[in-house]
């Protein structure tokens, strides 16, 4: 056995959620950079739609399962196994540019939607419940601004090509293997992650002192997950919060010529980390309210701008129709009537964030135990993608505009009032009714036990921390926070 020695930062919270944040902005957003570069089998519709269908129906299936796996692997196999789909899928888009292979695109889609449903149960326990309770909105800010960050650097890359090249040609090897690269970065990165009781919070309380489930205890917590009336009153909310995308992306496709399509993608990635940190540090954290206040203010929020900004695009959407767009009438950034429909773009994508980070803000208010909040991740999305595959679906067979923005906005506007009642349910603090693991507890335990010498301080109280060099703990890492491997 081996002891690794890490710094006190390095098992904080926030240090986690950073390198979750960068496992996914170098392969999730590298999946979505390549998309936006107009790659592999986006070229051909028909294949498209078939891959992305395929991907997002075996990602809700594997969904609904995905956290209890996630707990009985732990986060870093599971994050490990999730990354490596986004690598295969990526290698097919190569693959098919290079040798037309359309099945392999497709099994690969259906590879990914199973690894990118354990990578996100993974994410979603550590983001909720690693940090502390008032820190959980700047916990999803931190992450979403990181992993955006990954598409908006896509689409920088494609909004260059285009104005440079005026338009988007086949991807180069080089471009291909530089992605690649990236990618293979964030799935090693994913041992990085630390399990939840090698994790110290700033009050000096651990995560949770058992690092793994057991399959029976998985089996209990999800039935228990399905009789939860807060989680299926998140139905709506869930399976409504990716819904939007096939729309959004269809009226950039058929409005817009290929540099104002990136252009607009910029801006939904600068839309997206903006609105994220907002809502994050100043609404759902904001330390002057008490937490349902605050949640009552976020869902005041994001209903608010969800009412403004779809009310915006429908009297756009109200002027043109699927048999009105050709190539001939695309609008190009340097027209006039282009900078109104540039600022939807990016606060579509501004109010998304809000969006997902009052459903994440809402599930960690719930509980703070990693377990059942890995399940409640996986569960979102599972709806989030069946969802998403309904959606596109939608689009497949040439749905109105109007019919598909009515329904994506629809379905956000129901989610709203149900959400309310979650909130109202939220309690001040689930501390007092969770069992909370003191440092300085352990170490006293180990010290009557003799496993470990006494520790240096008396104190038990919260906040602990500096008082933890050089002990050994049974079940956690010492003041060094070592990691055994």
């Amino acid at each position: 056995m081996v002891e690794l020695k890490f710094p006190e930062w390095y098992t904080t919270p926030m240090a986690q959620v950073v390198l979750v944040g960068i496992t996914c902005f170098a392969t999730v957003g590298m999946f979505s950079a390549v998309s936006n570069l107009g790659a592999g089998g986006l070229s051909d519709i028909t294949l498209s739609d078939t891959s992305q269908g395929v991907l997002y129906g075996t990602f809700a299936i594997t969904g609904l399962v995905s956290g209890g796996i996630s707990n009985i692997l732990g986060p870093r196999i599971t994050l490990f196994i999730g990354t490596l789909g986004y690598a295969l899928y990526v290698g097919s888009l190569w693959c098919y540019q290079t040798q037309g292979t359309g099945w392999f695109v497709i099994l690969a889609g259906a590879i990914l939607g199973v690894s990118a449903a354990l990578l996100w149960s993974a994410q979603g326990a550590i983001m909720m419940s690693y940090p502390l309770e008032k820190d959980k909105g700047k916990a999803f800010a931190v992450f979403w601004a990181i992993f955006q960050f990954g598409s908006f650097i896509g689409s920088l890359i494609a909004l260059a090509i285009n104005i440079r090249s005026g338009g988007l040609s086949a991807v180069s090897t080089s471009t291909y293997i530089a992605f690649l690269v990236i990618i293979f970065v964030g799935v090693a990165s994913s041992f990085l992650v630390l399990p939840p009781n090698r994790v110290i919070r700033s009050d000096g309380t651990i995560v949770k002192l058992q690092a793994a489930s057991k399959p029976h205890e998985e089996v209990v917590g999800m039935m228990r997950l399905f009789k939860d009336w807060r989680m299926l009153a998140l139905v709506p909310m869930f399976f409504a919060s990716n819904y939007f995308y096939a729309y959004q992306g269809a009226v950039n496709t058929a409005r817009f010529d290929g540099p104002t399509r990136a252009l607009n993608a910029t801006l939904e990635g600068a839309g997206a980390i903006i609105g994220a940190l907002l809502i994050g540090y100043f609404v759902l954290d904001l330390k002057f309210f008490h937490r349902r206040t605050r949640g009552y203010l976020g869902l005041a929020t994001v209903a608010t701008m969800v009412i403004i900004v779809w009310s915006v695009a429908l009297a756009w959407q109200v002027t043109f129709t699927r048999a009105d767009l050709n190539s001939t009438n695309y609008i190009n950034y340097h027209q006039d009537n282009w900078r109104g429909k540039g600022a939807l773009y990016f606060f579509f994508f501004f109010s998304d964030a809000c969006y997902q980070a009052l459903a994440y803000w809402i599930m960690s208010a719930m509980t703070n135990d990693p377990f059942t909040l890995a399940r409640y991740a996986g569960l979102y999305k599972a709806l989030q993608s069946a969802g998403s595959a309904g959606s596109f679906g939608m689009d497949a067979v040439s749905t109105p505009f109007l019919n598909e923005h009515l329904a994506s906005w629809i379905m956000m506007l129901v989610s709203f009032p149900l959400a309310y009642l979650v909130i109202r349910s939220i309690k001040e603090t689930n501390y007092n009714d969770e069992k909370m693991d003191y440092v300085d507890d352990v170490k006293r335990q180990a010290a009557e036990e003799g496993a470990a010498a006494p520790p240096r301080a008396d104190s038990i109280e919260k906040g602990s921390v500096s008082d933890r060099e050089d002990t050994q703990l049974p079940a956690i890492p010492p003041a060094s926070h070592a990691l055994v491997s």
